[in-house]
This record gives C-alpha cells, structure tokens and sequence, in this order.
C-alpha cells in the first residue's frame, strides 16, 4: 500500500482494495505534501511549470525515506532530497538546493522555539560588552544571490559568494540582511561567545584579515551596535 502511494504511476494497488478508496488515500498523500512544499518555497515553485514542479514532488514522495514523522519538517526533508539528489533534471536550475535552504530557514526560525530576552543589551559599550550571537540568528554563505532570485532573477552560474545573516527580531518577524565576508566573520565570532569583549574579537578580526585594528574600532563598533538593534547579537 505504501509503496503504492509513494508511486501510484509505476507500482500496482493492493489487491482486493476499492478503487475510489484508494484515490481517496493517494490524493490525501500527495495534495497533503505538495501544499506543505509549495507553501514552504513559493520562490522556488514559481521557477518551475505545473508539469514540472509535480514530477519534482512526486520524485521526492517516492525516491525520499523522511526521518521525521511531522508535517513542520517536511520542508527540511525536502532540502535534504535536494542536497543529496544524485541526479539533476533539466528543468532543475542550477541554485535549487540553496534557494530552498535559503526559504527553509525563514520557516525554521519563523516555528524556532527559543525566545529571545526582553532586553538584549542595547546600552552597553559595544567595545567592552561581551557580544554573542543570538539563537534566533544565523550566518548563511552561498554560491548564488539567493535572496535576489526569482522569476525575473536567475543567475546561470555562480560569481561571487553571497553572504546572509537571517534572523528573528523581537516582534518575532524573521529578516535578512546581506553582508560581506568580514562582518560574517566577526559573527561567527561572536557564536557562542561567553568572555570575549567586542574589541577582542575585532582585534581577532584584524590578526585574521591582517589590518590595522584601530582600522576596524570604529566600524566594528557601529556593526555591532546595529546588529545589536536588530537582535542579531545580544551583550551578556
């Protein structure tokens, strides 16, 4: 039965079952996953013909063994089959599997359970506070502008590399905010931070960049500062 519902086109029905039952079983399966998949990358489903996007969903439904048995995680399991899918159609483009991780993540962090504080230390010395990322923020590097791409936007091949920080705010909105290498890199820094001053990791940040860090001082600060505003990172 399951392997007929996975693939009613190639494998029979089960014997002794009513036909109207069964279309009754194979429509729930499918419509169920496909509304769940297009409702979790409406970018991506607006790239691809009718035709097209339900092959694509129907080799995901068949060919796909999902871990999770919750319809929230069907959008990360659909990443995952893109990911590892050994082979690429035609009408597949090139950036698939990074603009569906890229609209997965405003999903992830839209249900994300953690909550951030009420206060998140916007009037400490951005200098002399201990920043860290918050739990909410995550630092993303891609090959493809994906949060440019769309219908009328879609890049052949790769260039230079995309830098993203997606976050959610304290109106729990989920954002993004593109960057350059750099700042990802003071981010990264700041993960899980416990006891490093925001001049420390600058001066972390200028040892690995080889600058001046008196260079960085004033920018960084004011990076942070912003950052901090936003609920990217938070002071403890």
């Amino acid at each position: 039965m399951a392997r007929y519902l996975r693939n009613p086109e190639s494998v029979p029905p089960p014997a002794n079952v009513e036909a109207r039952r069964l279309k009754i079983y194979r429509d729930l399966v499918y419509n169920n996953i496909e509304g769940f998949i297009s409702n979790g990358f409406p970018v991506l489903r607006s790239l691809y013909q009718t035709s097209q996007w339900h092959a694509l969903v129907r080799e995901f439904i068949d060919g796909h063994r999902c871990h999770t048995p919750y319809f929230l995680e069907i959008s990360q399991e659909f990443v995952q089959f893109l990911l590892q899918r050994p082979r690429c159609d035609a009408a597949d483009p090139p950036f698939i599997a990074e603009l569906a991780h890229y609209e997965w993540v405003e999903l992830a962090l839209d249900v994300a359970e953690e909550q951030l504080p009420p206060a998140t230390g916007a009037d400490r010395d951005p200098l002399t506070g201990i920043p860290r990322l918050s739990p909410l923020a995550w630092v993303l590097s891609y090959r493809y502008p994906v949060h440019r791409i769309g219908p009328g936007f879609q890049p052949a091949i790769a260039t230079e590399p995309t830098f993203l920080t997606v976050y959610r705010d304290l109106g729990e909105t989920v954002r993004f905010m593109e960057i350059n290498a750099a700042t990802a890199r003071l981010l990264e820094l700041t993960r899980d931070n416990e006891v490093h001053s925001g001049a420390d990791l600058l001066q972390q940040l200028a040892t690995e960049l080889d600058r001046d860090p008196r260079e960085l001082n004033d920018f960084g600060a004011a990076q942070l500062s912003d950052f901090v505003q936003r609920s990217v990172v938070l002071y403890s």
